[in-house]
Order: structure tokens, then sequence, then C-alpha cells
């Protein structure tokens, strides 16, 4: 079901202010988004493959995605973070995990994030996440960050991980997003001043590919809400990782 659509049908999940809805896997249940995965791109293996999943809410998804790569790629383990910056959610999440899956309250934007991100792999013996997940998560980044917060984020992405998974909202979301917080009498201060607007799905591409170390390698079919998932790999391997 498109978003856009939610709040005209009797079903809208309210405001938020990053994207944390309580049932958000009852309007997008996991299964849409594993239907929307190719089969051919798990092609890696070796010992162990280190997945992050960004945004995880309360970790549905991310257990489904550590599933799916067991299943169809060649790794003989799969460990799994989910992370989410609502700490309710996660407290739901960690009911999910076990010696394969984990969960952590991290706001991916704040200073101490990615210290913990590395303490994480470091504790599973990694340098970098062979997977990164980012399932509509850029739009509420974009709008409590602004464009340098974007790019921010999309570069360290590419600091930390050989593929990155990427399914960003258009547009059209932002609006809805926009609009839903002003009947609550709240707003994001940042919106009127964003640059980066209407060709927003390009202009992600383009900043993960632009200093040549990823390349795009597919982009599904739009979902039935309208958003496509981008796959972009790391084309400078480095074998201590």
């Amino acid at each position: 079901m498109n978003e856009d659509n939610l709040s005209f049908k009797g079903n809208d999940p309210g405001a938020v202010r990053y994207g944390n809805f309580i049932n958000y896997y009852q309007f997008h249940p996991p299964a849409t988004r594993i239907d929307n995965l190719p089969d051919h791109l798990w092609t890696q293996s070796g010992e162990h493959c280190a997945v992050l999943d960004i945004g995880c809410n309360s970790g549905d998804l991310t257990i489904e995605l550590h599933n799916f790569l067991q299943k169809k790629s060649q790794w003989k383990q799969v460990s799994t973070l989910g992370i989410d910056i609502d700490d309710l959610l996660i407290t739901r999440a960690k009911e999910l995990s076990n010696e394969s899956i984990s969960f952590q309250c991290i706001d991916i934007m704040s200073n101490s994030a990615y210290e913990k991100i590395l303490m994480h792999l470091d504790g599973i013996g990694k340098k970098r996440f062979d997977i990164v997940f980012c399932f509509s998560i850029t739009m509420w980044i974009h709008l409590n960050h602004g464009d340098d917060g974007l790019k921010r984020f999309l570069k360290s992405l590419c600091d930390i991980c050989e593929m990155i998974v990427i399914e960003p909202q258009p547009w059209k979301c932002y609006r809805t997003a926009v609009r839903r917080m002003k009947k609550s009498s709240e707003s994001f201060p940042l919106y009127s001043l964003l640059k980066i607007r209407s060709n927003v799905e390009t202009d992600i591409e383009n900043i993960i590919i632009e200093d040549g170390r990823f390349q795009k390698l597919f982009e599904s079919v739009s979902a039935n809400w309208d958003r496509k998932i981008l796959f972009f790999q790391n084309m400078k391997k480095d074998d201590n990782k």
C-alpha cells in the first residue's frame, strides 16, 4: 500500500519525526521487501558475512533479511546487527535476537554511532560490513539533518561496507510526512531549506558513486508503494575486511 494513501483509507499510521512507527510492519509487511530482492546478487562466499540493518524498527524485516541471506548466499556464517533510534522498538526487537542476530539502540547520526558500530565489527572479527541495508530511512535523515546530513550519512556508509542496499523515499513521501506533522502542530524546520528535492533518488545514487568506489549493480522494479531498491557494490576491494 502506498503511504500517501494511508490516511485516505482509514489506515493512517500517524506522524513521527524519525520514521519510528510503532506498527510499521502492519502496513509494510517484511515479505514485500524480500519479494523485491533479486536472487542473482548474493554470489559472495566466505567464512563470515557481517550485515547491518539501519532503521530496523521492531526487527521483523531484519530477521527476514538474515534468513534470506542464509538461504541465498554462499557464506558459511551470517551475523546481523539491527539498529534503530527508538529504544522502545529496540526493546521489542531484542525479543527476536539470537546468537546470530542482535539489536542496539543507536542514532546513526549521533557522534558516537560509528564508534559503537565499529565495536560490534571488532567483536565479530570484521573490519567492515559485507552488506548494509537501508530501507526507507533516507527521508527521515534528510528531513532532520538537511542536505549536508544526508550526504554525510551516505558517505559514511561507503566507508563501512562492501555492498549498500538502499530504498530511498521519493519526494512525494516528503510532502506526506510534512503534511502529517502539520496535523500534529509540529514541523520539520529544515524542510524549506532542502536543495535536494524532486530528483532525490537520483541525487542519492550520484552521492554514493561520485568518488568512484561504488558502482550501481541493480535497481529493482517499483514496489506497490512506488519505491525501488538500489544495489551498490564497492569495487575497490580490501582483502583485510
